[in-house]
C-alpha cells in the first residue's frame, strides 16, 4: 500500500507584498528610504548636512506634538487642541519671562497640563466622544491665547529661551535632541511601564479594562494630560526658534500633522496599539515628501494632495489587516 505525501503549496515570490500586515508594519520606513535615496539621485543640495539640519529643525515639534497624540489614539481618542496648547503656551511666555525662565517654561507646561486635564475630564468623568470634547478647546483655547496676547505678536528677547530653539549641543540641534530624547521615553512608556500597557488595554477594549479592574478614567485623564504638556512644550520650541511669540498662527493645523504621521507611523486610529518609532518615521516622512516637492518647483497644494493620498492609503491598509 503506498501513501502520497501531502505538499505545501509553493512559496509565491514576493508574497509579502500582497500582505497589508507588510505595509502597515513597515511602509512608512520603506517610503521615507525611498524619498532619501530619490533625492539623492535627482535634488541637488538636498542631501548635504545643511538641508538635513534644517529638516530635523522643522520636523522636530511635529514629532513632539505626535508623540502625545499617538498615546491619545492608543485609547481610541483624538485631541484637536493641540494646536491651540501651543499657542496657548506661547501667549503665557512673554507674560511671566520677567520671572526667569524657569518659572515662565513652568507656566507654560502646567497651563498644556490643565487643557489635557480638562478634555481628559471631558471624556471619561462626563463621557462626552473626544473629537467634541477637544473641539471646545479648539477654539476656546486659541481665542484665549490671543487674549492674553493682546492679539498682537511679541518678540523674544531672553537669551536663554532662544538658545533653545538655535542652540546646539555637539552639532546637533537641541531641538532635535529633546525630540529624540522624547521618543525614547515614550517608547519605554509603552513598552516598559504599567502605565502603558494600560493604554494599550483600554484602547483595545474599554469596558472589559473597566471589568478587569483598570483605572480607565485615571488612564485616559492621564494620556491627554501628557498629550497636553507635550503640545506646550512643543509650543515653547518653536516661539524660540521663531524668537517671536504669535498665537495668532503658532500651531495652526498642528492636530492635522500630528494626526497625520501617528496614522501613517502605523497606529490604528480604533486604539489598542501605539507605534512610537512609526509615529517618528510618519512624520519624518511628510517633512521629507514636502521638502522634496518644493525642491521641484511643485506647489505647496500638490504637497498637499499628495498626502491626503498617503493618509487614505494608511487608512485603507489599517482596515484590510483587521479584516483578514
Amino acid at each position: 500500500m503506498t501513501t502520497q505525501a501531502t505538499l505545501a503549496p509553493p512559496a509565491r515570490p514576493f508574497a509579502w507584498l500582497r500582505n497589508p500586515a507588510w505595509y502597515q508594519e513597515y511602509g512608512v520606513y520603506a517610503a521615507v528610504a525611498v524619498l532619501l535615496v530619490f533625492n539623492a539621485v535627482f535634488t541637488e543640495h538636498f542631501m548635504t548636512a545643511d538641508n538635513l539640519r534644517t529638516q530635523l529643525v522643522q520636523v522636530a515639534p511635529i514629532v513632539i506634538v505626535a508623540l502625545g497624540m499617538a498615546l491619545v489614539i492608543g485609547t481610541e481618542g483624538v485631541d484637536l487642541s493641540v494646536g491651540s496648547t501651543m499657542a496657548l503656551a506661547a501667549a503665557l511666555l512673554p507674560l511671566y519671562l520677567g520671572y526667569g525662565l524657569v518659572p515662565a517654561l513652568a507656566v507654560a507646561l502646567l497651563a498644556g497640563a490643565v487643557v489635557g486635564a480638562v478634555n481628559g475630564a471631558l471624556v471619561s468623568l462626563i463621557g462626552l466622544q473626544p473629537i467634541v470634547a477637544t473641539l471646545a478647546l479648539f477654539v476656546g483655547g486659541r481665542g484665549l491665547a490671543l487674549v492674553m496676547a493682546d492679539g498682537q505678536l511679541k518678540q523674544i528677547v531672553n537669551p536663554d529661551l532662544l538658545s533653545l530653539g538655535t542652540g546646539s549641543f555637539l552639532g546637533i540641534p537641541l531641538v532635535v535632541l529633546i525630540a529624540a530624547v522624547l521618543a525614547v521615553a515614550v517608547a519605554f512608556l509603552v513598552q516598559r511601564t504599567t502605565f502603558g500597557r494600560q493604554i494599550v488595554a483600554v484602547g483595545g477594549n474599554r469596558p472589559a479594562a473597566a471589568l478587569a479592574g483598570l483605572p480607565v478614567r485615571r488612564v485616559l485623564i492621564g494620556v491627554y494630560v501628557l498629550c497636553g504638556a507635550l503640545a506646550a512644550l512643543a509650543g515653547i520650541l518653536a516661539t524660540a526658534r521663531l524668537t517671536a511669540s504669535d498665537p495668532s498662527s503658532l500651531g495652526t493645523l498642528m492636530e492635522l500633522s500630528a494626526i497625520t504621521a501617528v496614522v501613517v507611523g502605523g497606529t490604528p486610529l480604533n486604539g489598542g496599539s501605539i507605534r512610537v518609532l512609526g509615529t517618528v518615521a510618519g512624520a519624518l516622512l511628510m517633512q521629507l515628501l514636502r521638502a522634496t516637492l518644493v525642491k521641484h518647483d511643485l506647489p505647496d497644494s500638490t504637497a498637499q494632495i499628495a498626502q491626503a493620498a498617503i493618509i487614505i492609503a494608511a487608512v485603507y491598509v489599517a482596515r484590510e489587516r483587521r479584516s483578514r
